[in-house]
């Protein structure tokens, strides 16, 4: 039978040549993070393998798995293509998938491999897992590439107001972590509900998942769409899902880690800093904090994480192109002259968009459009936008239309006072930016020529306001 989940993948990236296996010792720290920056600087992230390693000091017999979804050539293998696919195509069959939206099936098993070790007392994760700090001044080991799941507490029966996301989690205790949930997530939306209904929030979050289940999990999909279902129908198969030991959630049936629990409700700790995806170090706030009651795991499971610091990195291969999908259908709900949409640079704070000009000046309001979708409000801080013949992940050709299709004076707008990504640096202050709008498309030809004239006043049309008026009177 074939193997499904991370450890299938990993096979089909070894098959592809995508894999390397890293069977010298290693330290935790640094070596970790410097093997994890290097596979994904190799062709600037283009062609660098994943990583596999299991000879790590002091984790004798675990393995640790890095950059699987780092590179473009990663990326075309996750959607069936050969690793040297041109990035523009590999966009267009990723948005084939992803029209497939959320009809995708799944199927409830039992005894998953996920749950093939059970441990429900004298959890330690310090021994459990080898960790490390992603980014040298961290405040602490990280996960950062789990999948989230939790469910809306007012609809505990709703599949769709499931939620899978992707939050930075830190290790804070053998069996207590931190986790960054912003409000405008569907998870904060969850905590929200919790607390106001009085109740503790039942959490799983896995480790060691497919890749596409990363990949639904970090995409800004709609609150009421399942992302297991949107994950069956992106890989045209139905998705093998499990029942949590310990609450009413649903797993991947093949995920290697299995942590459950549940927030600590009403309360804060301090959680960060940590090395964030524009490349800086995030500040220390005081966020959620999750107690872990069990943990199931395949035998001999595989740790994943994911190296994320100074782009590119694996996170910007993983949000990129579902970001882009996302962006590219709400835009063309209305605006069907939209070609293709670059989102890949820092989750969108840059997006590149080819368009036709239906009329002069017509760019600028697909980018207008653009700034008000629920990712652009608070990301889409640099808009370009190019002509349809364009490749917008053709950086050459986007420079050539800056180049010679730009009239700063009338092709330039900034917009100040917007709102923005806190963990964007120069957000200031946090979570307040400005819109950036570049038009580099061919402007479209001007008017014919023509005399301005106004219309003349009629004063002879005085007389017949008594007749009409008079009418009106004998008319009631």
């Amino acid at each position: 039978m074939e193997e499904s989940g991370l450890r299938g993948f990993l096979k089909k990236l070894e098959k592809a040549g995508q894999l390397v296996r890293y069977t010298d010792e290693v330290m935790p720290e640094p070596d970790i993070r410097l093997i994890g920056r290097a596979a994904v600087d190799i062709a600037a992230g283009n062609t660098g393998p994943a990583v596999l390693l299991d000879n790590i000091k002091g984790y004798k017999g675990k393995q640790l798995a890095l950059n699987v979804s780092g590179t473009w050539a990663n990326n075309a293998v996750m959607l069936g293509m050969d690793k040297d696919t041109p990035l523009k195509d590999q966009f267009f069959e990723f948005a084939r998938r992803w029209a497939g939206g959320s009809d995708g099936e799944l199927k409830w098993v039992k005894n998953p491999p996920c749950q093939e070790v059970k441990i429900t007392k004298d959890i330690n994760l310090y021994e459990l897992l080898p960790l490390f700090r992603v980014n040298k001044y961290d405040a602490g080991f990280y996960f950062s590439k789990p999948a989230v799941i939790t469910r809306d507490p007012e609809e505990p029966g709703s599949v769709d107001k499931q939620n899978v996301g992707l939050y930075r989690i830190q290790v804070q205790g053998p069996d207590t972590l931190g986790i960054q949930v912003l409000p405008f997530h569907d998870g904060g939306i969850h905590l929200r509900k919790a607390e106001e209904m009085g109740v503790a929030l039942p959490v799983v979050i896995c480790l060691g998942v497919h890749p596409v289940v990363s990949l639904m999990a970090s995409a800004p999909l709609q609150y009421d769409k399942s992302e297991y279902k949107y994950a069956a129908a992106f890989m045209e198969t139905p998705m093998n899902v499990a029942k949590a030991l310990t609450a009413d959630l649903d797993i991947p049936a093949d995920a290697e880690v299995v942590l459950e629990g549940e927030f600590v409700p009403r309360e804060r700790f301090v959680e960060g800093p940590f090395g964030e995806f524009p490349g800086s170090y995030s500040g220390s706030r005081r966020q959620f904090r999750i107690k872990i009651n069990t943990v199931t795991t395949r035998k001999n499971p595989i740790f994943e994480n994911l190296y994320v610091g100074r782009p590119w990195t694996e996170h910007d291969t993983l949000i990129g192109l579902n970001t882009s999908a996302t962006l590219y259908f709400q835009l063309r709900e209305t605006m069907p002259e939209v070609k293709a949409v670059n989102a890949i640079y820092q989750h969108g704070l840059t997006i590149i968009v080819a368009t036709d000009n239906r009329f002069g000046c017509y760019a600028k309001t697909v980018a207008m459009r653009l700034a008000s979708t629920p990712h652009g409000t608070s990301y889409a801080k640099n808009i370009i936008l190019v002509d349809g013949d364009v490749d917008p992940f053709n950086l050459v050709q986007v420079m050539w239309a800056i180049s010679t299709r730009v009239r700063p004076q009338k092709d330039v707008i900034v917009i100040p006072n917007t709102p923005g990504m806190p963990l964007d640096p120069c957000s200031e202050p946090p979570g307040v930016g400005a819109k950036m709008i570049i038009d580099a498309t061919t402007p479209a030809p001007p008017e014919v020529s023509r005399e301005v004239r106004m219309v003349e006043n009629l004063p002879d049309a005085e007389p017949y306001q008594k007749i009409l008026m008079d009418l009106q009177k004998a008319a009631r």
